[in-house]
């Protein structure tokens, strides 16, 4: 198992959001189940509705993708520590979204697969793995 961060779903989607971390998270999941916070859930439609207003994706794109999503085997970790997670956003100044993925890693004690640079950064400082380089 291993935690997913939201924008991992964007290079999924989005062809020209090419990410070897992506790339690395998109074979782990064909065999093992990831974990992310509750709020995925909504930073992914969110990720996804603007790519739609920009005109990178039309809405039936957005369907499909969304039911392939559902259908991955990605389970919505409602335990998270509201203490440690602002800790965490503190210490290594992340928004707490960031800091939520973090938490859920460092809980759990999971890589994660992310390619947020300042997330990969905290969780290198918090000896969390990191799925895929860069």
């Amino acid at each position: 198992m291993f935690v997913i961060e939201a924008s991992v779903f964007a290079a999924w989607c989005f062809p020209d959001e090419n990410d070897p971390i992506a790339e690395a998270a998109f074979k782990r999941i064909a065999t093992e189940r990831a974990a992310a916070p509750a709020l995925w859930w909504f930073e992914l439609r969110n990720v996804l509705l603007t790519g739609e207003r920009r005109g990178r994706l039309s809405s039936v794109q957005t369907s499909g993708f969304l039911m392939h999503v559902e259908n991955l085997p990605i389970e919505i970790d409602r335990e998270a520590d509201g203490r440690l997670t602002l800790h965490l956003a503190r210490k290594h100044r992340l928004s707490f979204y960031d800091a939520a993925y973090l938490e859920i890693a460092q809980r759990r004690a999971l890589p994660l697969a992310t390619p947020d640079g300042a997330l990969r950064d905290a969780s290198r400082a918090e000896k969390i793995p990191l799925i895929g380089s860069k």
